[in-house]
């Protein structure tokens, strides 16, 4: 998930550099979303200490 908000900030950069706002503000979008989710999920996972133990 955090692998795909970085590939659309990277998008986006992109789009600003050559100036396509449109393109750019939509793609730095998704990618602050994707983020969210990101953190969202990893924190998840953190506290509820899912691992796998063997006896």
């Amino acid at each position: 998930m955090l692998y795909y908000a970085l590939l659309f900030l990277v998008v986006g950069l992109i789009a600003g550099a050559l100036n396509l706002a449109g393109v750019a503000a939509v793609a730095v979008q998704i990618s602050w979303i994707l983020f969210l989710i990101g953190i969202v999920l990893l924190a998840i996972h953190l506290f509820t200490n899912r691992s796998v133990r063997v006896p």
